[in-house]
């Protein structure tokens, strides 16, 4: 037999047959972890209006690929993901996204405080609710000329 020449790698068998395919899980995870947690970032920051209108003055409202992005996006208005949301206007605004008019209307100058005032007025009344009207007191223990009526409308109504 003879010897290998120097600076030259000998090949076995082994060498030439196909490696088993390692996964690592951990790197994986890792992976899918952080585009998670990027596309959340990037789906929360849709809904501040003015980063909204430098996207469209810069152009990425034009590009197709960046409109396809968007559509792939909407999977976080599904209820598993959008529990990730702190912020439900992007949510809105993702979904207005989705209409050309409204990418188009993004590149006037006044739309971006048009969006702020709405959203605004909704942050500064959506607790403002109809109130259901308060119950007089209950009746004391000796007293039952009401304690019939109270207890059937605080049971929900008249049984």
């Amino acid at each position: 037999m003879t010897q290998p020449q120097q600076g030259f790698a000998t090949t076995s068998e082994n060498d030439l047959l196909p490696q088993p395919i390692v996964i690592d899980t951990d790197s994986a995870h890792n992976r899918n972890r952080e585009l998670f947690e990027l596309e959340l970032e990037f789906v929360q920051a849709l809904g501040n209006p003015f980063y909204l209108y430098n996207l469209a003055v810069e152009g990425y409202m034009d590009d197709p690929a960046f409109v396809n992005y968007l559509k792939y996006l909407t999977y976080w208005q599904d209820k598993e993901y959008a529990r990730f949301i702190t912020y439900p206007h992007a949510l809105h605004h993702l979904d207005l996204l989705q209409n050309a008019r409204f990418r188009e209307a993004l590149k006037k100058p006044e739309t971006p405080s048009f969006l702020q005032h709405h959203q605004f007025e909704h942050w500064r009344t959506w607790r403002v609710r109809a109130r259901p009207p308060t119950l007089p007191p209950l009746a004391k223990a000796g007293d039952n000329s009401q304690g019939k009526d109270n207890e059937a409308l605080n049971a929900g109504g008249p049984q």
